[in-house]
């Protein structure tokens, strides 16, 4: 999720990057356009590889209007033409999903602003109801068949209310500045906005995107760039995502990128993605390298083949998967941030909350992780970043309520933050380091491209300890008042 509210940013004061001054020499142009992918540009995977994607969705128990169980989309094939000076998208989209119920129409969610030109399925014309978010598509269906869905849409689209109360965004989806640049960030919901989706993190799928802006701007997505070309005053970027990803996880920016190349000890390809004039935030993301050598150490093989960052014209950051998206702020690039970012593709890109009830299952973790970073980087102890935690923490959970039962209107505030970060600090006093981190390790490799909920973690975690912690659990992430410490 968006990094923590700015109580992180004072605990943690004097651990940004010395490298970030804003005499950092600029990041050296663009490479040369790449290889061409294959003629469609679509995933090269051929139908029987979507199985990966082949997931049971879920209606969420927290907002239950945005996406419907009865789709479970498998690959998203996007064509997307953004025009700046009109702030018009056009795009194209071919959506192969699998019907898990039997009717006379099925349902997406689709932002008004966008109208819906030509629809076809399985390459028959069909008519569709555009009523609000909510794309119906009046077309019989069974149980367990698979589906292609052709849109052609345009429009200028136009982000959505977050649910939240914090001051860093109060809108989600796609955002447009005042120069047309674009850039995306859609947690809890979103996706929608800008394509038909089932926007719901039970329903996750692979992706391909073609992007053309005017030149010299670029697109930036997820995944592997594929190829870029710059004809006639266009430039277009194919891009890649080899393994699933839930709607809040895609990422789309536009603007004039320039693009830097790195690599971490592992052998991850890495690319930081900032607007000319930001030598500043494109020195401060170099710092991705030594964030990801250290989550490895603990975490295992980073879970996806690239990893990105885009900076954009935003205030917060989002681990949007293998491409994260941050706004262009110090907190926003601190190495801080970089590590909860990364931390997230294990917890909630690689295995993924059902629906948004147990985004503490997200957002804990990779607050801890970032805690026991921080202590290491500033020469701190954890239990000392916990105790400055620990003062702030029962007004969260006053105001946002428990973690795992927070107030639908305060969405990613901090009780799900630092309660959660707390209580696992607590278990790993009780069960001793080596048993902690080798759960740690162990559970997103447990579900790789895989959803988890509350009930089936805690029970695992459980099995792996031996140890009875109902009642442990249930005081961190259900009750009204903050638990004692040990």
């Amino acid at each position: 999720m968006r990094a923590a509210p700015l109580l992180a940013a004072a605990v943690l004061a004097g651990s940004l990057v010395a490298g970030c001054s804003s005499d950092a020499d600029e990041p050296e142009a663009s490479p040369a356009p790449g290889a061409p992918v294959s003629p469609s540009g679509s995933s090269e995977a051929p139908t029987g590889g979507l199985d990966l994607a082949v997931n049971e969705p879920v209606e969420d128990r927290v907002y239950p209007d945005v996406g419907d169980p009865s789709v479970d989309a498998l690959h998203y094939d996007l064509t997307l033409d953004w025009d700046p000076e009109a702030s018009v998208l056009r795009g194209e989209e071919t959506l192969t999903f699998r019907a898990t119920t039997t009717g006379d129409r099925f349902q997406l969610d689709l932002g008004e602003p966008l109208e819906v030109e030509e629809a076809t399925l399985d390459g028959e014309p069909v008519e569709v109801e555009h009523d609000g978010k909510d794309l119906v598509v009046l077309a019989p269906v069974e149980a367990d068949t698979r589906h292609e869905l052709a849109l052609t849409y345009a429009g200028t689209p136009e982000p959505t209310p977050a649910p939240t109360t914090r001051t860093d965004f109060d809108s989600t989806g796609w955002q447009t500045t005042r120069r047309g640049e674009t850039w995306t960030m859609q947690e809890p919901y979103g996706a929608f906005t800008w394509y038909a989706v089932n926007d719901h993190p039970s329903d996750k799928a692979l992706y391909d995107f073609t992007i053309t802006v005017p030149s010299p701007w670029v697109g930036v997505a997820n995944g592997e760039l594929r190829s870029r070309t710059d004809e006639d005053g266009v430039t277009e970027t194919r891009w890649h995502l080899a393994e699933p990803a839930a709607s809040y996880l895609v990422t789309v920016a536009t603007g004039p990128f320039l693009v830097q190349e790195h690599e971490s000890a592992s052998g991850v390809p890495l690319t930081y993605w900032t607007r000319e004039g930001q030598a500043k935030y494109a020195a401060a993301v170099r710092e991705t390298a030594a964030g990801l050598d250290w989550l490895e150490e603990r975490l295992g093989p980073y879970p996806f083949d690239t990893l990105g960052i885009v900076v954009v014209d935003g205030d917060s950051g989002m681990e949007t998967q293998t491409m994260i998206t941050l706004g262009d702020n110090d907190y926003a690039t601190s190495p801080e941030v970089l590590v909860h970012e990364m931390a997230h593709h294990w917890y909630g890109d690689q295995v993924t909350p059902r629906d948004w009830r147990d985004v503490w299952m997200n957002e804990g973790m990779a607050m801890y992780l970032q805690g026991v970073w921080t202590a290491e980087d500033t020469g701190t102890s954890v239990e000392q970043v916990m105790d400055a935690w620990a003062v702030e923490e029962p007004t969260y959970r006053a105001e946002s309520g428990p973690p795992a039962a927070y107030d639908p209107r305060t969405f990613g505030e901090g009780n799900i933050y630092y309660g959660p970060a707390l209580m696992w600090h607590e278990l790993r006093e009780r069960v001793g380091d080596e048993e902690f981190w080798a759960m740690v390790r162990a559970w997103p490799a447990s579900r790789d491209n895989g959803h988890g909920s509350r009930d089936e973690y805690l029970a695992w975690i459980e099995e792996q300890t031996g140890e009875e912690l109902t009642a442990f659990f249930d005081d961190w992430l259900l009750g009204e008042t903050t638990p004692s410490r040990d």
